[in-house]
C-alpha cells in the first residue's frame, strides 16, 4: 500500500452500517469495497502509530505495518457481532506493530541520532585541519553548542557493530573470533548477566555511558572524564556511586 494515501483531506466519516458494509463486500472480493475502508481509517492506524513513535523506527515504516493489522482485522471482522469495527481493529493493529518490533533483531538508529552522527564527524574533520590535531569530545560539543554525551552517545550510535565471528587476534595461527571471548554457557554465567543486565537498566543515560566506557571499553577515568567534558575526580565520584548502586539492585534479587 502507498504511504501517502496518508495525507487524504476527506474528512467524511462513515456510519457504522457503511463501515460494515464495505467490510462485507471486501470480504466477497470486492477491491474498491477495500479501498475505500482502508482510506477511511487512514486516521486510525496512525493514532495507533503514534504510540511507537522515537523508538527508532521510521513513521512511514510502523505506518506500513499498522496498515497490514488494519487489513488483517478486515478480513477477520464478524460481522454477526454488535461491535463497532474500530473496537476490533485497534488491538489487531497495535499487534501487527509490536510483533514487527518484537521480531526485528537490527539496531535501529534514529534519523536524528544519524544526522548527529553525520555532523559530528564534519565538525571533527573541521576542527582538526585547524588545530591540528584530533579534537576530544569536549572541544566538539563547546563546537557544536552541545552536552559531551549527547557527541559520545551519536559516535557510538553510528558505529558499525562488531560481527560475533570477526577475528579478534590469532594465537599461534588459530584465529579467537569474539564469539569464542564472550561464549559461556554455565547457567551461573547465564543468571549473572541477565541480573547484571537488569542493574544496568535502572541506571540514567550519563551513568550507563560510564559504564560502558570504563568497563566495556576499557577506557580509564581520565579518558572518560576528557570524552564527558568534567574531571577525573567526579569520574571517580559517579563511578562509586554507581558500582554501589547496581550493587544494591543484585542484592535485592
Amino acid at each position: 500500500m502507498d504511504v501517502e494515501v496518508k495525507n487524504d483531506q476527506s474528512n467524511t466519516q462513515l456510519k457504522d452500517h457503511e463501515v460494515k458494509e464495505l467490510i462485507r463486500r471486501s470480504q466477497e472480493g470486492d477491491q474498491e469495497a477495500r479501498d475505500l475502508i482502508i482510506q477511511k481509517n487512514m486516521r486510525l492506524v496512525w493514532s495507533v502509530v503514534q504510540r511507537f513513535l522515537n523508538r527508532g523506527y521510521e513513521p512511514d515504516d510502523l505506518f506500513q505495518i499498522g496498515s497490514i493489522g488494519l487489513l488483517k482485522s478486515v478480513d477477520k471482522f464478524d460481522l454477526s457481532y454488535d461491535v463497532r469495527f474500530s473496537t476490533y481493529a485497534v488491538p489487531m493493529i497495535i499487534g501487527e506493530i509490536q510483533r514487527f518490533i518484537r521480531d526485528d533483531g537490527t539496531v535501529k538508529v534514529s534519523r536524528s541520532l544519524k544526522e548527529l552522527g553525520n555532523k559530528i564527524r564534519r565538525a571533527r574533520d573541521e576542527l582538526s585541519k585547524t588545530m591540528g590535531k584530533v579534537p576530544t569530545v569536549a572541544e566538539i560539543a563547546s563546537y557544536l553548542d552541545i552536552a559531551p554525551e549527547d557527541v559520545v552517545l551519536a559516535q557510538e550510535a553510528v558505529r558499525a557493530p562488531s560481527s560475533i565471528h570477526e577475528t579478534v587476534y590469532e594465537n599461534d595461527g588459530d584465529p579467537i573470533t569474539l564469539l569464542d571471548q564472550i561464549a559461556d554457557n554455565t547457567e551461573t554465567k547465564w543468571f549473572d548477566k541477565i541480573v547484571l543486565k537488569d542493574a544496568i537498566r535502572d541506571l540514567d543515560e550519563r551513568e550507563r555511558l560510564i559504564v560502558y566506557l570504563r568497563y566495556y571499553k576499557d577506557q580509564t577515568q581520565s579518558e572518560v572524564a576528557d570524552r564527558l567534558g568534567i574531571s577525573q575526580v567526579q569520574v571517580s565520584r559517579l563511578e562509586k556511586k554507581i558500582l554501589q548502586q547496581m550493587k544494591d539492585k543484585m542484592n535485592q534479587i
